[in-house]
């Protein structure tokens, strides 16, 4: 199977990515997170703040107030315990530790490790051990000089207090998913990025996403065997003014990751993540090497797009207010219903409210734009709405620029979805919101090749994670799903008018409490 067909499978045809002979090895299953024993390890604080409403001034942090960023970002947060449909008359018990993000599974294949330069701490690299709540040290010193040039000097890594690392563990959801992890690896790196970057804004710190770098000099800097875990994304956290660099930043040296990594000892610690047989991917394998940069010569901007224009009809949303609420609250209260939706109606106030925050949050710094901050998205919001005031029930296009609403298709489309979706996992008679979330056919291949395809994965997760919780602010929930017909969708919405196709379905609506038993994790 050629790297086309994978991805075009992938999307469109997904019982063709994986042999129909999978088994998943559930007694083997890994942890959801990486161990590292034998490391020098520096606890964190456990007295989180049970609020984050306001804003925090800018200024240098502490281990502390890195001890709560993180965990709100990451960390453990509940235990849950809840039964399956009983086989035999016996009920099936099923417990999982949970996190403020939503995950494929609750598998967490990703990981963070950060760069950070702080008084209370050694200067260093470090793995955030989620499981104890606290960092490992991977290599102690300076490392600004080779992040910078990793990153094609495009960031001023001196002005920055610390860099985190956004890696992604293969095994971790392939021991279930098998080659159909890959999709979901990206939206899960996209949703925890998302998640970091509103909790940044509260923390008084700036960030933005760096996309493309020398993925084999940030792997060797981190010690990751790239067979079994890469570096995704690489975000740097500032309190400082610091120069936006993009790939039209008139940097002119050419560096090659291979001669990076020469200048660097390589490192080897001893992991864990609680499997005997790890099986490897050898598709994973051919994306990842395929998706790798190795020169600063490969990296490149995204052209914006020309808006097509969608000739009809137009139903204007109320023009509404930004929402003020407490992000932590707004976590804790996150939950994907599954069958725990209820049917009720929905206002355009509400609806206006959950498009126009959810869409504002989403915007961020990144090296992909030529004019930081000022680009048109590359992935958008489409709708199936069901009784929701004085808008007639049908398919619909977000137009972000009018704050407004296009019309597709009239008529009440929740059965033909709901038969597109094969699982059955959530009852879209239910549901008056059912949004997609669309990006370009082709990913961005003509600039970022097979890269593009895992970015725009990120950038749908980055918007979903906004979504959910916009939706949780307004006491709704939203339960992000890939086992939906994607061709059904595209027809339904008639993208391919806009050469664009339905990434992840995201249902939205009020819910009811569900039967199980959990326990915060937060002291």
């Amino acid at each position: 199977m050629t790297l086309e067909e994978f991805l075009y499978n992938l999307h469109f045809d997904i019982e063709k990515v994986s042999p129909p002979d999978w088994k998943v090895d559930w007694e083997d299953a890994p942890l959801p997170y990486k161990l590292y024993r034998t490391l020098p390890d520096f606890p964190l604080s456990l007295e989180v703040p049970l609020t984050l409403e306001k804003w925090d001034t800018p200024k240098q942090p502490n281990l502390q107030k890195m001890s709560h960023f993180l965990w709100y970002v990451f960390g453990l947060t509940q235990f849950s315990q809840s039964s399956l449909p009983p086989t035999n008359q016996v009920p099936e018990l099923t417990q999982s530790y949970r996190r403020f993000v939503p995950s494929g599974g609750a598998l967490y294949p990703n990981e963070l490790y950060v760069y950070l330069k702080m008084e209370d701490l050694p200067v260093g690299l470090y793995h955030y051990d989620v499981a104890h709540h606290r960092l490992m040290c991977l290599r102690e010193g300076n490392f600004d000089s080779y992040i910078t040039r990793a990153l094609g000097n495009r960031c001023d890594v001196s002005s920055c207090f610390g860099m985190v690392f956004v890696s992604t563990m293969f095994w971790k959801n392939y021991y279930k998913y098998n080659n159909f992890s890959y999709r979901l690896q990206g939206l899960d790196a996209g949703v925890l990025i998302g998640q970091l970057l509103e909790v940044a804004k509260r923390f008084g710190f700036a960030s933005g996403v760096y996309f493309q770098y020398l993925d084999e000099a940030i792997n060797h800097l981190l010690g990751l065997t790239e067979e079994e875990e890469s570096v995704y994304a690489v975000i740097p956290l500032t309190v400082e003014p610091m120069s936006w660099f993009t790939n039209g930043g008139g940097r002119d040296e050419v560096i090659s990751a291979t001669k990076l990594c020469q200048e660097l000892e390589g490192i080897q610690h001893h992991h864990d993540i609680g499997s005997k047989r790890i099986k490897k991917s050898s598709m994973l394998m051919k994306m990842n090497e395929a998706s790798k940069l190795h020169s600063t010569q490969s990296f490149r901007p995204v052209k914006p797009k020309e808006k097509l224009t969608c000739e009809s009809e137009v139903v204007t949303l109320p023009r509404v207010k930004r929402l003020s609420y407490d992000l932590a609250s707004v976590c804790q209260k996150r939950f994907s219903p599954g069958m725990d939706f209820i049917a009720g109606k929905v206002s355009q106030s509400q609806l206006a409210t959950l498009l126009q925050e959810a869409t504002a949050s989403y915007v961020y710094r990144s090296d992909l734009d030529e004019a930081p901050l000022k680009h048109e998205p590359r992935v958008t919001l489409y709708c199936c709405l069901h009784q929701v005031e004085g808008i007639a029930d049908g398919a619909y296009y977000y137009d972000l620029t009018h704050h407004a609403l296009r019309q597709i298709d009239l008529g009440d489309h929740r059965l033909s979805l709901q038969y597109g979706m094969p699982a059955g996992n959530v009852n879209l008679f239910q549901v008056p919101l059912c949004f997609h979330v669309a990006g370009d056919q082709n990913y961005v291949q003509s600039e970022l090749g097979y890269r593009g395809y895992r970015i725009q994965q990120m950038e749908a997760g980055m918007l979903v994670q906004r979504l959910l919780l916009a939706a949780s602010a307004l006491e709704m929930g939203g339960h992000p799903l890939l086992g939906f017909d994607v061709k059904l969708c595209d027809e339904l919405y008639r993208m391919d008018q806009q050469a664009k196709t339905s990434l992840i379905q995201i249902p939205i609506g009020p819910y009811q409490a569900r039967s199980w038993l959990r326990g915060s994790l937060q002291s």
